[in-house]
């Protein structure tokens, strides 16, 4: 009962965080099928798995690893990596071609065990690539928010989400690298200020949909691109933003290619702070026609872009703030 009321409360959670998964897998169910034992029984059929002392040993130094691991007890208990090692044979056997854990900074050591049972099952280990990441520090009013499991004094992802919003819960978890410690500091993240990293870059979009609004109101329509003169943006505040907007392609497919979501982030706040510079230097109502539209056609791709990367982020783009 409390296992299907606990697992229905995290997906509950999840999804109100945007989280969603197609597939749970329950540990359980390789116990159940006893597939950790027949994933060993076929590592030492294959003469990779040898017993000493009354226990069963998985031969990881052949592959790679810096000494073997046990995989069954003595008393005939299986170990937690002889259930890696059913898992990620179960993984490669339904067909995925690439295999992403998120595991934390401790775990580091296992790696080199688990890449080695890959190897022995006989899947490339390449396709298994394991992300660390380090823990979070939550602070209130500048002081660090004591937890603790052992006491029982925590903080559900739940409570964040009511306390700080889901917008400013996913930026701040995704602004730093996962291998640097995150600072999360959740009095900052309900600020309306400029301090606000989610509230700067959200009140850039919101003016760019106000300039909008003040167009259709003069009744001034955007031209075609084809009749844009461009080439009168030539103040640093619009060449600023051109540059910037230039570098979203490559950025975003390093982000992908290197599994680095925080420089999304990164980019997001800067293209926010050059747009802001540029709304505080740059007319668009009142000036000369050509430069008005080229302005124009610059404004509405930086709305794009900040709602395509904000999109990719998982927080919300809103017209109005």
């Amino acid at each position: 009962i409390a296992y299907k009321e606990k697992l229905a409360g995290l997906k509950e959670d999840l999804e109100a965080f945007g989280v969603t998964f197609d597939v749970w897998f329950s540990e359980q169910s390789l116990h159940d099928a006893d597939k950790i034992r027949e994933a060993c029984k076929f590592l030492e059929e294959k003469g990779c798995v040898y017993e000493k002392d009354g226990a069963k040993w998985f031969n990881s130094t052949a592959y790679g690893d810096d000494k073997d691991r046990v995989v069954i007890r003595d008393n005939g208990v299986s170990t937690y990596f002889a259930a890696d090692i059913a898992y990620h044979r179960n993984k490669f056997e339904r067909g995925f071609d690439r295999i992403i854990n998120l595991w934390g900074a401790d775990h580091h050591g296992y790696i080199a065990r688990v890449k080695a049972a890959v190897s022995a099952l006989g899947f490339d280990a390449d396709k298994l690539e394991v992300l660390l990441l380090q823990m979070v520090r939550l602070y209130r009013n500048g002081d660090i928010v004591k937890l603790s499991k052992r006491t029982g004094e925590t903080i559900t992802l739940r409570e964040l989400m009511d306390e700080v919003g889901v917008d400013a819960a996913r930026y701040f978890f995704c602004m730093r690298s996962l291998d640097s410690q995150l600072d999360f500091d959740m009095t900052l993240a309900t600020e309306k200020s400029n301090e606000n990293p989610v509230y700067y870059i959200q009140y850039a979009h919101a003016r760019i949909c106000s300039i909008a609004r003040q167009l259709a109101e003069a009744g001034i329509e955007a031209v075609a691109l084809d009749e844009l003169k461009l080439d009168t943006l030539q103040a640093p505040e619009e060449l600023a933003l051109v540059k910037k907007l230039g570098e979203y392609p490559e950025l975003l497919a390093r982000a992908a290619r290197e599994r680095a979501v925080h420089h999304m982030a990164t980019y997001t706040y800067e293209l926010a702070t050059l747009f802001h510079s540029f709304y505080n230097q740059c007319r668009i109502l009142g000036v000369d026609t050509d430069l008005q539209q080229a302005r124009i056609a610059l404004v509405k791709a930086v709305g794009h872009t900040i709602r395509h990367a904000l999109g990719i982020l998982g927080v919300s783009a809103p017209e109005r703030m």
